[in-house]
């Protein structure tokens, strides 16, 4: 059965899953890119975007972990780019280049209908005007059995945990404060939405949480 999965999920010892302020030098918040750490370090990261070497271990298993039987993604708007409002023209194709670590079809949430674009190595961006749950029906329909991944933003989460449509969680809590930017579980009544924790190891690096929904 697929699932819908948050994978590698970073956030701050004070909740933040981004810093504030982001732009087009900051695509994660001021502040924010420390939150992965853990996870350029590891071999997975590395070979994702064209480099050898990295870390193995926990951290790198969760990694692994996070990528296998994926068959579709789902990200918010502020995920894909720093561009609001309408979009001005088709130049900006996202943060990555010409060939984006996704190598399959990403369905991007927005209040502004845009073409698809099809980028190098199999990544195909849609782009979705009808909310989360038309999102997750054209992922579902993509992934063909295999599981959907979120890749963020904090408020495309939280959108799909309050509707208690998210079967399983990693959060990696990273060992820095942020102090202010967007709050992953603010406002989220976890407990009553039935998820548990399932799961949790630390690193030196990362505390490691598993969330899983039991409803």
């Amino acid at each position: 059965m697929t699932k819908l999965r948050v994978n590698s999920f970073s956030i701050s010892l004070d909740g933040y899953g981004a810093g504030p302020n982001q732009d087009l030098h900051n695509p994660l918040g001021v502040g924010g890119e420390a939150l992965h750490a853990w996870a350029r370090a590891t071999r997975t990261f590395r070979q994702m975007f064209g480099s050898d070497g990295g870390t193995t271990g926990v951290d790198d298993d969760f990694a692994v972990r996070g990528l296998a039987n994926i068959g579709a993604w789902i990200l918010g708007r502020n995920m894909f780019g720093p561009i609001r409002s309408r979009w001005p023209d088709d130049t900006w194709k996202g943060w990555w280049g010409d060939t984006p670590p996704y190598h399959t079809a990403v369905f991007v949430l927005t209040h502004h209908p845009r073409a698809s674009i099809t980028m190098d190595g199999g990544t195909t961006f849609h782009f979705v005007s009808g909310g989360i749950h038309e999102a997750l029906k054209r992922a579902s329909e993509a992934a063909d059995g295999r599981d959907i991944r979120i890749g963020g933003g904090v408020a495309t989460i939280q959108q799909y945990l309050r509707a208690a449509l998210i079967d399983e969680m990693h959060l990696a809590i990273s060992p820095v404060l942020l102090g202010s930017g967007e709050h992953l579980l603010a406002g989220v009544d976890a407990v009553t939405l039935g998820y548990k924790c399932t799961e949790h190891v630390a690193t030196p690096s990362a505390t490691h949480v598993v969330l899983s929904n039991g409803t």
